[in-house]
């Protein structure tokens, strides 16, 4: 057992401090502890971690000392040590090599005062912020190069840090808590572990040898005067004043919080005040109550965190902010305690002076300073993120990252980087496998379980904007959530099995706070670019299988064929074999006939040769019947849509295409109504010249039916030239141009809404549209006026000429050829027929007058139209200005027209 204890670490660690002091183990108590704690933290030398570079120092040590032989073997012996596994710390081991290597004995390691080191703080962990300093790699190993090097550059980065002089390394306690500092000379070269270790220890446990003043600079707090006078360390003297020791000890309880001895909370107030029975000078009662501050502002974040972690309907992004907020804390309170230790170190050695080492309020002061704006950072971000979560909490924090100052800047920047990395984890999930597991609703793209699939594309995802963070745009936005739907809607929809990581391959996630920090310091570099690739793959390879599986541009053509009347030989030959039918009253019909008529149109025409798919979609649809309608009235074409294609073409859009194909279809029967009202003049003309008394109703037939015809075949110009050609092109280059299925729809969406605008088919045309129907409605009365005169006129014709043919052969076969009473009843019924003449007359002129009457409010109303196009169809239908002479409306130029209507707007 003996043997055991002797080779404890323990036991060697006095035997090591007893050998560096030269004193015995009674006289290195208090050396001994610190040295226990030394080795209990996180001390690291401040080089770069580098096992080959140390190597490389020792053997050029032993070849400086012309040692070749044992470099060689120094060689062998670490080649065959990283062959195995026994030692994970093979640096440690080689630098405590090369540092014991080191001579002790060189002049200008000896140092003369040994209260350094363990007047020192404990070291620290890495910082809680990445900040930016002097690189490791180019600090001095001795620890006088890196005192001098201290007090060149000073950087903070943790709550903690009061001095940086390494990227990771301890934090060093500020220069005044040293009881002594090495020699100038130290930093002539490298120097032995021992007499780094030296410098710590003190000659003498006096308290004068404590005290000795610093042989290198002054201490960073204000120099106290070696001629003030020594007042002991007490809580009071017999005038009841507190001694600035004892304020300094109930600071250190206010920093974290807890109420002192004589500064306490004052619940009324909200803040900490000093006891006012207790009697202190205005500057100590004035810095007292400023470094109060930071116990206030600390409580105001320890408040917050304490609440708001345990709520789990905070959410991930809000426990991350909680979990940032509690890393800085741990900073605050890792200085704290490194000032009690220095405080405690004062008391054991019964330092009852105030010395320049000692704390004083002032120093605490200066030292806290940093701290202190940290923690109002915090606080005021506490305050601006009350009530949010998820993307609107680290849009809250990322407003406060646009600050001047750099430490702040980087604070934020840490606190970002750990919000932000679930609301990335979110993004990646969602965009390489489609996956939304957002339980409390704090990622910027909602799902809505209550929607069927059939509106997967349009209403199951949204974007919600409130959650939207300010770092990603709105077009980034945009594109995370068509690349997540569209994944969506490949499987559920499309049923599409090719796995997510085959359309597009997954890059690096987000998968610590540093990788997320890195993306948030590149958001326009390579964060935008895995969004572009991720958006541009995804989307490429729907609509190639909305366009290889599904037909889609195939399904659109057929549109523009069928239900828009682009196929001119099927949409005629159908008119010419549902004509019987469609004279009919509307109650009469059998929609069976009419798709049995629809096939022989199709098996007649060059739509027999449209693929079989389309054509099956292809059917016949009845319109609601009102009362007196015909066929013509209640037919309309239909297109049977399903699957992935509905998204494109939804009800609203077939009830669009509804529309238009009802007015296109009562337009193309109106100029198939003036082609039979054609035919039958140019046939009956000749026959009707033997009656003379019709030519005056006849010439009145032809006039107004040319009217009419030129005014269909403008009217049919404008639909179909103007109105379809036009902007199917403007479709069709859209679709080829497309980049996402939303771009397919929007491009869609707007055809339809320019077709349906244009064709009078809106509410704003809805007067012009009511016209419009108007002068088709004369068109109709106006054929059936002339059937009718073409009908009494053939009759009258008939008997006229059977009169002649029996007179004829009656003269034939020699007898008269008419008596005298024949001859008056022919005579009386040519009267008669002569008397309902100028019925026929006024009958036409009557609907003359209305159809021209009608006509002009129409031109009326397409000058008046903020349509251009509209406008310039008034002007081809009076292009004879035969209108503008009867209506002073159209009198007003173009340019008149457009700037009266500009004033009124």
């Amino acid at each position: 057992m003996a043997s055991l204890d002797q080779k404890s670490p323990n036991v060697l660690l006095q035997s090591l401090c007893c050998r560096i002091t030269g004193k015995s183990e009674a006289e290195v108590a208090h050396q001994f502890q610190y040295a226990v704690r030394v080795i209990g933290s996180n001390y690291a030398p401040t080089i770069e971690r580098d096992e080959f570079l140390v190597s490389e120092k020792i053997k050029k040590e032993l070849l400086r000392q012309r040692r070749e032989a044992d470099a060689a073997l120094f060689s062998e012996l670490h080649r065959k040590l990283q062959t195995q596994g026994v030692l994970k710390h093979r640096w440690s081991v080689l630098y405590l090599l090369l540092s014991l290597s080191e001579d002790p004995r060189k002049p200008s390691s000896r140092v003369g005062n040994y209260g350094a080191l363990f007047a020192q703080a404990l070291p620290r962990d890495a910082h809680a912020t990445p900040f930016y300093c002097t690189r490791p790699q180019s600090l001095a190993l001795s620890y006088g190069e890196r005192s001098a090097g201290l007090s060149g550059s000073v950087g903070t980065s943790g709550i903690s840090s009061l001095g940086v002089y390494t990227l990771n390394g301890p934090t060093p306690t500020p220069q005044s808590l040293l009881a002594g500092q090495p020699p100038q000379s130290a930093a002539a070269g490298a120097q032995s572990l021992g007499s780094r270790l030296a410098w710590a220890l003190p000659i003498s446990s006096s308290p004068s040898a404590v005290m000795a003043p610093p042989t290198t600079r002054p201490p960073l707090g204000p120099q106290v005067p070696t001629t003030r006078p020594v007042r002991p360390r007490r809580d009071g003297d017999a005038a009841g004043e507190i001694s600035e020791p004892a304020l300094v000890r109930d600071i250190l309880y206010v920093f974290q919080g807890i109420d002192g001895k004589f500064i306490k909370m004052n619940a009324q107030e909200n803040s900490y005040k000093i006891d006012s029975k207790v009697a202190l000078c205005k500057s100590l009662r004035d810095t007292s109550s400023r470094l109060a501050e930071l116990g206030w502002l600390h409580n105001k974040v320890r408040k917050y965190t304490d609440a708001r972690t345990l709520d789990r309907a905070f959410g991930l992004v809000g426990q991350s902010f909680c979990a940032s907020l509690h890393q800085e804390l741990k900073e605050y309170y890792r200085l704290l305690s490194v000032l009690h230790s220095q405080l405690q170190v004062e008391d054991e050695q019964g330092v009852n002076m105030c010395t320049e080492s000692s704390l004083t309020l002032r120093r605490l002061l200066v030292w806290m300073y940093d701290p202190k704006v940290r923690l109002k950072t915090l606080a005021a971000l506490v305050d601006y993120c009350q009530g949010r979560k998820g993307g609107e909490l680290a849009s809250a924090v990322h407003a406060y990252g646009k600050t001047g100052d750099p430490q702040m800047r980087a604070l934020v920047q840490h606190i970002l980087s750990l919000v932000s990395h679930p609301i990335l984890n979110f993004l990646y999930r969602w965009i390489y496998d489609g996956e939304l597991e957002d339980t409390y609703h704090e990622f910027f793209v909602a799902s809505d379980p209550n929607v069927k699939t059939d509106r997967l594309w349009h209403d199951k995802y949204s974007l919600r904007k409130s959650m939207i963070p300010s770092f990603i745009t709105m077009d980034q936005a945009r594109k995370v959530l068509l690349i997540g739907k569209s994944i969506n809607f490949l499987h559920q929809v499309c049923h599409d099995r090719t796995p997510p990581g085959k359309i597009t391959p997954a890059s690096k996630p987000a998968d610590t706070p540093k990788d997320a920090a890195e993306l948030l310091s590149d958001l326009e570099g390579a964060f935008q670019e895995k969004i572009d690739a991720a958006y541009f793959d995804t989307s490429k390879y729907l609509l190639d299988v909305l366009n290889r599986n599904y037909l889609l541009l195939e399904h659109l053509q057929a549109m523009r064929r069928y239900l828009l009347l682009g196929q001119g030989d099927f949409i005629r030959h159908l008119m010419d074999l549902l004509k019987p039918e469609l004279a009919r009253p509307a109650t009469t019909l059998y929609q069976h006939n009419l798709t049995g008529i629809l096939e022989t149109a199709v098996r007649a025409t060059n739509a027999q040769f449209d693929n079989a798919e389309i054509l099956k979609r292809l059917d016949v649809r009845l319109l609601e019947v009102s009362p007196g309608d015909t066929g013509w009235d209640v037919f309309s074409l239909d297109y049977h849509v399903d699957g992935p294609i509905a998204t494109v073409f939804t009800r609203e859009c077939m009830g669009h295409y509804l529309r238009v194909f009802n007015f296109l279809w009562r337009a193309k029967r109106m100029e198939y109504t003036l082609t039979d009202i054609w035919k039958g003049q140019m046939c009956n003309a000749k026959l009707l010249k033997t009656m003379p008394e019709l030519s005056g109703v006849l010439h009145q037939c032809h006039i107004l039916a040319s009217e009419m015809v030129h005014f269909i075949h403008q009217m049919q110009y404008y639909i179909t030239f103007e109105v379809l050609e036009c902007s199917w092109d403007e479709l069709w280059n859209k679709v080829q141009q497309a980049q996402d299925l939303d771009h397919i729809i929007a491009a869609h969406d707007v055809f339809l809404d320019t077709i349906i605008s244009r064709c009078l088919l809106d509410n704003n045309s809805r007067s012009l549209l009511n016209q419009l129907r108007a002068i088709f409605d004369q068109i109709i009365e106006f054929q059936n006026a002339q059937d009718s005169l073409y009908r009494s006129a053939l009759e009258e014709l008939t008997l006229r000429l059977q009169f002649e043919e029996k007179k004829q052969k009656r003269e034939d076969e020699g007898d008269w050829g008419v008596t005298a009473e024949q001859e008056a009843e022919e005579k009386r019924r040519i009267q008669e027929f002569q008397d309902t003449i100028p019925k026929m007359r006024s009958q036409l002129r009557i609907l003359t007058h209305f159809y021209q009457s009608i006509v002009q409010q129409f031109l009326v109303l397409l000058m008046t139209s903020s349509d251009e196009s509209l406008r310039f169809l008034s002007f081809r239908l009076d292009f004879n200005e035969h209108y503008r002479a009867r209506e002073p409306r159209l009198r007003a130029s173009l340019g008149a027209t457009r700037g009266r209507r500009l004033s009124n707007i």
